[in-house]
């Protein structure tokens, strides 16, 4: 069995990737999404005409070029046009509101946005202005105000130019990833980031030339993006579908021939949930990664469709660092260190633990650039998560004596919904905003999906009232769909420290109570 190329260090930038694998590979399909189809020899053509079109409108290398879009192959023409030119692409979240919008732009600092016109269709007139942003490319038609920038149709080609010489560490992709106290933090992944992230999650996944990787995920999401890496590198082919459907999933995956899938946690429980389709045993699916699924539900979904599932730990500082194949896997455990990874779980003085205790999985990389090199514009706060040589990745786990890793719980204060990063701090910003709203603490509780629920408890100034229908209606305007909280509980006093400070872990050990508003199903 052949497995992923690992290429030498001064190839593992974007442009040597697509040519290295066009020599090996031409004839054969790379990518397929929204009716185009790429054939490995296409793929440097492709980059370095949009590199051309970046080029001619005035992009340089280094510079940034924001991506606002459902899944669409412009999204990835964008991607790698950035990568060959030198510039680097922002990906966005595609359900952000105006608010969370302009902070992306403003704090990247992108000149460009590339973007689905019926995304911005309910931003304000003049949304836009007021930023670095001097331009917006348009993908598809919908009327939309004067949002304060020139906007134009999405150039998707021109002459082709030669590939920018980018070095391996240069920074190819900022991906935005929700901060723990803070507003949400660029992370700055360079060109050989997304080479690891290839070569590893196509070990455990087992990935051979001519496998079929499809995915249902965004292409703003790092999983999607990397999925592109891991076929490149195989001689694989990614198929790109629009969304996730809980009951079209199983034939989506047996029309597009799928081989491999990505699942998130809470996906696995919502197939499970589905009535039984014959699509379920025609598709050719043989594993899919599944990181966060519990692991009562492995054996349930091989039994019931035939697929294995992959569980194991990368994050958007990392790459697919821990893992196993699915015939090696452990049920409660992510796996074992890939090679060329280090880790302890250390106190919180940075000392490593025996086996056996929990602590904060520390990680880093051998080879150069395996990680991103830090947060966009925050040197402190990357001195601070990469201090002592480690990344800390704010997960409490525990390594086995056979050097298997189990996830305990996260130490962050970061609420993991619908395979999203929230922000607890982002949200309690919204809803802070209420003048009614004295204090505000937002926290995660469990789900029956196998991930988290968001859950805000608010104090109210006194001798104010808030309804529940205008918080939640307050939040549906201003936060993504996945962030606004499904629980709400009014409260008369918060929980805190001497020194004022709130106690979250208190409230989340209360959870969901008689009194708890569910904006799902209104009061329990």
């Amino acid at each position: 069995m052949s497995g992923p190329s690992v290429l030498a260090p001064q190839d593992r930038t974007i442009s040597r990737m697509l040519h290295h694998q066009a020599e090996r590979f031409g004839a054969r399909e790379l990518f397929v999404c929204g009716g185009e189809r790429w054939r490995y020899a296409d793929a440097p053509g492709i980059a370095a005409r949009m590199a051309g079109a970046l080029a001619g409108w005035g992009i340089a290398a280094g510079e940034r070029v924001a991506i606002l879009s459902p899944n669409r192959p412009e999204v990835m023409r964008t991607l790698l046009g950035c990568g060959w030119l030198g510039a680097v692409s922002v990906p966005i979240n595609a359900a952000v509101k105006a608010r969370q919008l302009r902070f992306y732009l403003e704090n990247s600092g992108a000149r460009l946005l590339v973007a689905d016109a019926e995304l911005l269709a309910e931003l304000e007139p003049g949304a836009l202005a007021d930023l670095p942003l001097e331009a917006v490319w348009l993908l598809g038609d919908a009327t939309l105000p004067d949002l304060g920038v020139q906007m134009q149709p999405f150039v998707a080609e021109a002459d082709a130019i030669s590939a920018y010489p980018a070095r391996p560490g240069s920074a190819f992709a900022i991906l935005y990833t929700s901060g723990t106290t803070g507003a949400p933090k660029g992370v700055v992944c360079p060109h050989a980031q997304f080479h690891w992230w290839g070569i590893h999650a196509a070990r455990f996944l087992e990935i051979q030339p001519g496998d079929v990787l499809a995915t249902t995920l965004p292409l703003f999401h790092t999983n999607a993006i990397n999925c592109f890496f891991q076929a490149l590198l195989c001689g694989a082919t990614q198929v790109v579908l629009p969304k996730f459907s809980a009951s079209g999933f199983w034939r989506q995956m047996t029309e597009c021939g799928a081989t491999v899938g990505y699942l998130l946690g809470a996906m696995v429980p919502m197939l499970l949930a589905q009535p039984p389709s014959p699509f379920e045993r025609q598709h050719r699916l043989r594993v899919a990664l599944g990181p966060g699924v519990p692991a009562s539900m492995h054996d349930v979904l091989a039994e019931r469709t035939g697929v294995r599932l992959v569980d194991g730990f990368g994050s958007t500082e990392t790459n697919f660092i821990i893992g196993d194949i699915a015939s090696a896997r452990q049920p409660g455990r992510m796996g074992r260190l890939a090679a060329g990874i280090s880790a302890i779980v250390a106190d919180e003085d940075d000392a490593p633990l025996p086996d056996g205790t929990p602590g904060e999985l520390l990680v880093r990389a051998d080879d150069p650039f395996a990680f991103a090199t830090g947060y966009f514009g925050l040197p402190d706060k990357t001195v601070e998560a990469w201090r002592n040589l480690w990344f800390h990745t704010g997960d409490r786990v525990i390594r086995h004596a056979d050097g298997s890793f189990a996830f305990l719980d996260r130490l962050k204060d970061v609420i993991r919904r619908r395979g999203e990063n929230i922000s607890a701090f982002e949200v309690e910003q919204v809803i802070a905003a209420l003048p009614q709203v004295e204090i505000v603490a937002v926290y995660p509780v469990a789900s029956d999906l196998a991930e988290d629920e968001v859950m805000a408890a608010l104090l109210l100034r006194p001798g104010e009232r808030l309804s529940a229908e205008a918080l939640f209606a307050h939040c549906s305007r201003e936060l993504p769909r996945h962030a606004v909280p499904r629980f709400a509980q009014f409260v008369s006093a918060m929980p805190r420290t001497e020194n004022g400070k709130v106690q979250k872990f208190k409230l989340r050990q209360i959870g969901v109570t008689a009194q708890t508003i569910d904006r799902m199903k209104g009061r329990p």
